[in-house]
């Protein structure tokens, strides 16, 4: 097995993201589940990621999403791990557990097999939140194999931080 290292655009994002971040003198913290901590790993890919990177989980098990970032036990039973409900409260909960001020989480079916009816591979949930704002979600569906669906949701990820950093 090899690890997926982060391709030149999400490369570029995370760049641009900590350029956001700094002018804003803001900290990132990110929770992730189907993504495995690439998220974390694209911007800690950039030089200087230190000074605006505060802490990446990575919370594949239902049991470590609610340890780790108190993702209460109905949310996980009533809507499923991959649900924008639990990738609210996972932003919520990583914007909590650190010292940042903007999170991302994503969780979902990134395959070959793990997929349902309403909720095939492909699809992965997304949150943001920022300390004093709502936390907004979304659901995107992605195509072709698992490391082609882990890397579009990197993308999509640090696209929606780089959004909220910039205050659109």
């Amino acid at each position: 097995m090899t690890a997926t290292l982060p391709d030149g655009a999400s490369l570029a994002l995370a760049d641009e993201l900590g350029r956001a971040l700094l002018a804003r003198r803001w900290r990132v913290t990110v929770a992730e589940s189907c993504t495995g901590g690439l998220l974390a790993g694209a911007i800690t890919s950039v030089a200087g990621s230190s000074g605006w990177f505060d802490v990446g989980f990575v919370t594949y098990a239902n049991a470590a999403k609610t340890s780790f970032l108190g993702v209460p036990d109905d949310v996980l039973d009533v809507h499923g791990a991959v649900s924008e409900a639990t990738a609210q409260a996972m932003a919520a909960g990583a914007l909590v557990r650190s010292g940042a001020d903007l999170a991302a989480a994503v969780t979902g079916v990134a395959g070959p097999a793990g997929g349902a009816p309403g909720k095939p591979v492909g699809t992965v949930c997304f949150a943001w939140a920022a300390k004093g704002g709502a936390v907004e979600s979304t659901t995107r569906r992605f195509g072709g194999d698992r490391a082609a669906v882990r890397q579009a949701s990197v993308a999509f990820a640090l696209e929606g931080l780089l959004e909220r950093a910039r205050g659109r």
